[in-house]
């Protein structure tokens, strides 16, 4: 197979009134899984059903009722985890993670933020000009959905669809790797098409199927360089994390526009504070949602209706040999196998149905 090599991208640099200015960004990405049912109970996960039609007793958190974790969401995490390189721990955990939302009837969100079912790993994010750089794999952890509050159906009222409460969801936490807004929507599309290649998650940005939070702070050149040889944060500047983006071209905007308002609070003597921020399309701007909570703040602790996590490394491995080939190795085969360049091998391997077309004709 030929070996395929690259040249490391360069930051993006944005001239400031004082400096320059080099972007860091790490990203937090929401996947759902594709299975039939919820991570915890038995109720369908179709969309577009009938408002609160797809709701278990345990989804709308009814006294009494006990989850039951769903085997194919575990299988498809640890699928996830293989065809990112990742560590698969045999052994991991759910805690509760408590705050409120009008639809979040249990009043907690069920996640795995101490032992996540996967570790760290790498995905190659190609530029298409004959770069690439690996963006670090942080963890992947699984966790339920939210449901949906409606706010435009009614002047006075809003209304809460329960359907996509309890849906598992992935959620996949790069380290702070990504260097510009082009990087960043690579970076999606590149977890995207391998998602889409194992089945996954069908990576449908449209219905919130796949959707991120984009942290991102600011340094000065030479400042990442001291972050990688230290690992100390302390060379990077605050982050500030935009949520729920579910578009790559408002994602690569939303990244421009919150590195320019950095710039000026640091150029203007002032701090940034860490806080979680939304993004506004239409005005091309990011304003404060909240200040950032820290993990002591969802007061979370292992779920007490839920025992560890144990699965075998027989069944690890058997998941392992069952998995397609993926698409920078279907790449490279198609560049070494059939003589074709870097860019005709990127659009034919861009999605499995693409390539398998090619390949069967």
């Amino acid at each position: 197979m030929l070996d395929l090599t690259y040249d490391s991208p360069k930051p993006k640099v944005i001239a400031g009134a004082k400096h320059d200015w080099e972007l860091v960004i790490g990203m937090e990405v929401h996947a759902q899984v594709s299975t039939n049912a919820k991570l915890f109970s038995g109720a369908s996960t179709k969309f577009g059903a009938e408002p609160n039609s797809n709701v278990a007793f345990v989804d709308a958190g009814m006294p009494g009722m006990l989850p039951v974790i769903n085997e194919e969401c575990v299988a498809q995490a640890v699928r996830t985890g293989l065809g990112l390189k990742a560590e698969i721990h045999l052994n991991s955990a759910f805690d509760r993670k408590n705050y409120f939302y009008p639809d979040l009837p249990q009043g907690y969100q069920i996640s795995q933020l101490y032992h996540p079912i996967v570790g760290e790993g790498e995905v190659l994010v190609e530029l298409g000009d004959g770069t690439a750089r690996t963006v670090r794999i942080e963890r992947i952890h699984l966790e339920q959905d939210a449901g949906k509050s409606i706010h435009d159906m009614d002047p006075n009222m809003s209304f809460v669809d329960l359907n996509r409460t309890g849906v598992a969801l992935m959620e996949i936490v790069s380290r702070p790797d990504i260097r510009g807004p082009e990087e960043a929507a690579a970076y999606i599309a590149k977890l995207r098409q391998i998602m889409r290649y194992l089945g996954t998650c069908d990576g449908n940005m449209q219905n919130g199927n796949l959707r991120a939070d984009v942290n991102v702070s600011i340094c000065r050149p030479g400042a990442y360089e001291k972050y990688m040889a230290t690992q100390d944060f302390s060379h990077l500047g605050t982050r500030c994390e935009i949520k729920n983006m579910n578009s790559m071209r408002f994602i690569q905007q939303a990244i421009m526009i919150e590195a320019e308002r950095q710039i000026r609070i640091v150029e203007g003597g002032g701090k940034v504070d860490q806080e979680t921020r939304l993004y506004d399309p239409d005005k091309n701007e990011t304003r404060s949602m909240r200040s950032k909570e820290e993990a002591h703040d969802y007061r979370y602790f292992p779920d007490p209706d839920l025992l560890p996590l144990e699965i075998e490394q027989a069944w690890v491995d058997e998941i392992a040999g069952k998995l397609p080939e993926l698409p920078d190795a279907k790449k490279a085969r198609f560049i070494d196998s059939f003589g074709l360049s870097d860019y005709d091998a990127s659009v034919l391997t861009a999605d499995a149905e693409s390539a398998a077309y090619f390949e069967a004709v």
